[in-house]
């Protein structure tokens, strides 16, 4: 993701305290390698715990990843639905229209 497309106040974070959000970033770097997950996996899967947390712009970034790791709409609604007995439905509903708002789908039904 280019530094243009960062969310105005990760630009911010980074400019002002560019050791912790290096830090940050070393750290996600580390788990990633500590198992056999894939991208596409480990982005999925962070996207449904921001989902379950409710954070609405860690959902459009994990959605946007996890596209651009190679995953499908259906399969980020999918990863989605999965949680509902555990999460919760409006907290599934809700994530799933962030994620539209990065698939560009407007009620796509199973497509």
């Amino acid at each position: 993701m280019s530094k243009e497309q960062l969310p105005r106040h990760y630009q911010l974070l980074q400019e002002q305290h560019p050791d912790f959000m290096q830090a940050l970033s070393k750290l996600g770097q580390a788990v990633r390698k500590e198992g056999p997950l894939d991208e596409k996996t480990v982005e999925l899967i962070q996207m449904v715990a921001a989902a379950a947390l409710r954070l609405e712009g860690a959902v459009h970034s994990h959605a946007r990843r996890a596209l651009e790791a190679g995953a499908s709409p259906k399969e980020i609604r999918h990863a989605l639905i999965v949680t509902t007995s555990t999460t919760g439905f409006p907290a599934v509903s809700a994530a799933l229209s962030w994620v539209m708002d990065i698939t560009g789908e407007k009620g796509s039904g199973n497509r």
